[in-house]
């Protein structure tokens, strides 16, 4: 097979520009096509399109998601990004690009939600699924060919469309040799793609800016280009012993991904690297206690991710941004893992006493780093205040579930709550 339609799932071995059977322009073609297993599925739009879906009236609409006039952009719909609105930018920069736009504030329990639903609609064709978010997760389909009576690439194309009937979203596929090439294959052509990278990676690569390779922000790029590696194909043609030399074993994953290359297996079971929660506030904060008001929340959210994921972590980590957009971000190993608000809450505050010297802030996090395994949290034989905190909020876990997630909080939550109401 090196050509099938996405719409009637016709196969044949020469590229057409339409269905010879149902006429559909909608034709995926490779030569490697019928080989390739490692697969990126990416939802498109994932919390703007989930927002369409339930209130019909924004279909034709831009929609941000968000918070508020000080905070950020979330996600948009591509309407939206048509008109220069991205992911993380400021809202009064985002509203200024597209003041028509409507805005949602995030609804993270239904987007959990439908996240499942997909995902658990891709499990069905394989065990080896490896979630990055609640958006995106990397498939491996090798040697499901007998199983589901089809090639990868046939099974993947029926999962999109299975995933856009029952539950009214997209998504878009990228399959490939390996997951690095699969994640930039899924970009390629959105919302509703399939694309495809075979051994022509490389070349592919080639003219493609540094910046596209994995883990190269933007003080890497800055120091590649210094040292005059501007394009993916600088970095290919360099001599490897250089690129070790100067960045150590990144400058051998670096030439490694130049050239196309990725040896990581898509693992179920890799650990998630953390948990984290933050605000952006409508007025800047400076005051102590106002800040701690913010932050006791969004321990408790937290706190409470970490023991329905059943992990704990052994960082805390503070972040804070300045009224000119710059990250502070402040970190704590603990003697004993944790997944408690209570323990979140003391670290985040002593924390957040170095910091609060009168400055104003305009964003607030915290978040969990270096998780284990939760049956392995509060062993310790020093570990009694964790043990005692973690009884307690278990037994508030339960009691929410069984009377809602607002039958009982602190005075404190209560108080964050009416301080983020009046903003």
């Amino acid at each position: 097979m090196k050509a099938f339609c996405r719409d009637c799932f016709w196969q044949g071995e020469e590229p057409v520009r339409r269905c010879p059977d149902c006429g559909s322009p909608r034709i995926v073609a490779h030569p490697e096509l019928g080989e390739l297993a490692i697969a990126h599925m990416d939802c498109d739009a994932f919390y703007a399109s989930v927002e369409k879906r339930d209130r019909p009236e924004l279909r034709d609409v831009a929609v941000i998601v968000g918070g508020g006039k000080r905070g950020v952009v979330t996600t948009c719909c591509y309407i939206a990004r048509i008109k220069g609105v991205r992911s993380a930018m400021p809202m009064f920069k985002a509203l200024q690009a597209c003041p028509e736009a409507v805005v949602i504030k995030p609804d993270f329990t239904k987007y959990r939600a439908e996240s499942k639903r997909i995902l658990g609609l891709a499990a069905e064709l394989t065990p080896l699924i490896q979630n990055l978010s609640l958006d995106e997760a990397w498939m491996d389909l090798s040697g499901t060919e007998r199983l589901h009576g089809a090639a990868p690439a046939i099974t993947l194309a029926r999962l999109q469309k299975r995933i856009e009937d029952e539950t009214g979203l997209t998504v878009s596929i990228g399959l490939a040799v390996n997951k690095f090439l699969a994640k930039i294959a899924s970009d390629l052509d959105k919302p509703r793609g399939f694309s495809v990278i075979g051994h022509e990676a490389q070349a592919f690569l080639a003219p493609k800016p540094v910046k596209i390779l994995p883990g190269v922000g933007p003080a890497m790029v800055a120091s590649l280009e210094k040292a005059g590696y501007r394009t993916v194909g600088d970095l290919a043609r360099a001599d490897i012993k250089v690129l070790a030399d100067r960045w150590g074993a990144w400058g051998l994953r670096l030439h490694d991904l130049s050239h196309g290359r990725d040896h990581r297996a898509v693992n179920p079971n890799e650990a998630r690297k953390g948990i984290s929660c933050e605000t952006t506030f409508n007025d800047d904060l400076s005051q102590v206690s106002d800040l701690e008001d913010r932050l006791a929340p969004l321990c408790e959210r937290v706190a409470r991710q970490a023991r329905q994921a059943g992990v704990a972590g052994r960082v805390v980590t503070l972040k804070l941004r300045t009224t000119d957009f710059k990250i502070v971000t402040r970190r704590r190993t603990l003697p004993v893992a944790t997944q408690t608000a209570h323990t979140l809450f003391k670290v985040g505050r002593e924390l957040l006493s170095k910091e609060a010297t009168g400055r104003p802030w305009r964003l607030i996090g915290i978040g969990i780093a270096d998780l284990v395994d939760a049956a392995t949290a509060g062993d310790d034989f020093f570990a009694g205040d964790e043990r005692k905190a973690l009884s307690t909020e278990r037994s508030l876990d339960a009691i929410r579930a069984k009377f809602g997630a607002g039958a009982v909080t602190s005075g404190r939550i209560l108080r964050a709550r009416s301080a983020a109401e009046e903003d």
